[in-house]
């Protein structure tokens, strides 16, 4: 069962430390970019696996669940993000706004998919 207030505040942190990061980082983006992008993909794994613990904490694991919490990430991130690159400072069309941002949240349901799996596989969590 998802823990919505938890999996809502997470989601909003989720959104929250990547773009404070990046806003210091965004100058390398000018420099060279697939650093910037490789360090932005970074940022947000450590921050998938920081609220995915946190999520977690003092709880049964699903992966189901973690699966579905990630997806709610997902758009909760997409929805935040809509107003800043498509009316804001950014004014990105939809397509490079999914090709260069959007397609990086997906990695917060493969890496509860992928933990999930890994835990399983070392004998830590059930499937459930």
């Amino acid at each position: 069962m998802v823990r919505w207030k938890r999996a809502l505040l997470l989601g909003l942190l989720g959104w929250l430390i990547p773009f404070a990061v990046s806003i210091p980082l965004f100058p390398l983006k000018q420099v060279n970019a697939p650093v910037f992008e490789a360090a932005m993909t970074l940022v947000l794994l450590l921050t998938a696996g920081g609220l995915f613990r946190s999520y977690f904490r003092g709880g049964t694991f699903s992966i189901g669940e973690a699966v579905l919490v990630g997806a709610i990430w997902v758009v909760f991130n997409l929805v935040l993000d809509y107003p800043m690159f498509s009316y804001g400072p950014m004014k990105m069309t939809a397509s490079k706004y999914y090709s260069e941002i959007g397609v990086d949240y997906l990695l917060y349901p493969v890496f509860a998919l992928a933990a999930g799996w890994l835990g399983h596989i070392q004998g830590n969590l059930p499937l459930e």
